[in-house]
């Protein structure tokens, strides 16, 4: 069976053990470990080893993967064009996606964020988490399927930090509060979400107040769960609704004033901490007009 690919990388951790490296380091799912293992596709600086050998600081770790392990698979490509690149190596891309864009297609033939970024990238990329069609701001895509889990349990870790700006109406927030509202499915409008604190899932915002203006507020949010609308419900739940919100602000005009400006995270292959921010020309020029 021919080969797909290769993830080469010097270990950043101290001394360890290829199960240790694998498992709890880079996380890697227990099924390709297996497969890892029984294939013997683990080198150290070239040298195949024992599963208990041990990896040396700044050691030279070769993972080898066969199409069995991961499935090909193909994606329609966009128009790279459209691409705002902000980081790229070889695992994964982060790039600055415009408001009014999707963030992957629901539709076999439909063109979306996805389908650019893997144009640009030349291959087939993986979406690590989404932001709404009206936000914009940075999304983390992976660009091979051996990175993908590794990137979505550190997601789940809150070992990745995603940072929004929001302008919303209402009243004066405090400095800083957290919202805890459960959040689940709208029953008679599936395009919205609720607050459902008996049946809703577990959602985690913090806020922090940025600027007063004389009729709204620029608010920094910053998530420790991911789920669908989370700040776009928490903020209008609690009367803050997001300017221009088509779907929670009862009189929204202009895009919808919500943007991931900031997004952090430990590279999981090199240990160097990474922090990225981007901004949004029509963002700034709502913003501008508040003064």
């Amino acid at each position: 069976m021919p080969m797909t690919f290769q993830v080469q990388f010097q270990n950043p951790y101290q001394k360890l053990s290829v199960k240790e490296l694998l498992e709890d380091k880079l996380l890697i799912p227990r099924k390709i470990r297996y497969f890892l293992r029984t294939k013997k596709h683990v080198l150290i600086n070239n040298q195949p080893i024992n599963w208990q050998s041990s990896v040396e600081h700044g050691d030279d770790v070769t993972l080898i993967f066969d199409d069995d392990d991961y499935p090909a698979k193909t994606i329609l490509f966009g128009d790279k064009q459209l691409v705002q690149p902000v980081y790229e190596d070889e695992h994964f891309i982060i790039v600055n996606k415009p408001e009014g864009m999707k963030t992957h297609a629901n539709q076999p033939n439909e063109l979306a964020l996805l389908n650019h970024v893997s144009a640009y990238a030349g291959q087939t990329c993986y979406v690590v988490h989404r932001l709404d069609k009206e936000t914009s701001g940075l999304v983390l895509f992976a660009k091979n399927p051996f990175i993908l889990p590794i990137l979505n349990r550190m997601l789940e870790k809150k070992a990745i930090k995603r940072y929004y700006w929001a302008l919303v109406d209402g009243k004066t927030l405090p400095k800083t509060i957290t919202y805890k509202d459960k959040i689940g499915r709208h029953r008679h409008d599936r395009r919205k979400r609720i607050v459902d604190n008996k049946h809703g899932q577990t959602a985690i915002t913090h806020l922090k107040r940025l600027k007063t203006y004389p009729k709204n507020q620029l608010v920094e949010c910053q998530l420790d769960t991911g789920r669908t609308h989370q700040i776009r419900v928490h903020l209008s739940y609690n009367e803050h609704p997001i300017i221009g919100d088509p779907l929670y602000h009862p009189h929204p005009k202009g895009r919808l004033m919500l943007h991931a400006y900031k997004l952090t995270l430990t590279h999981p292959m090199t240990g160097q901490q990474l922090s990225f921010q981007a901004k949004s020309d029509s963002f700034e020029q709502k913003l501008n007009t508040q003064a």
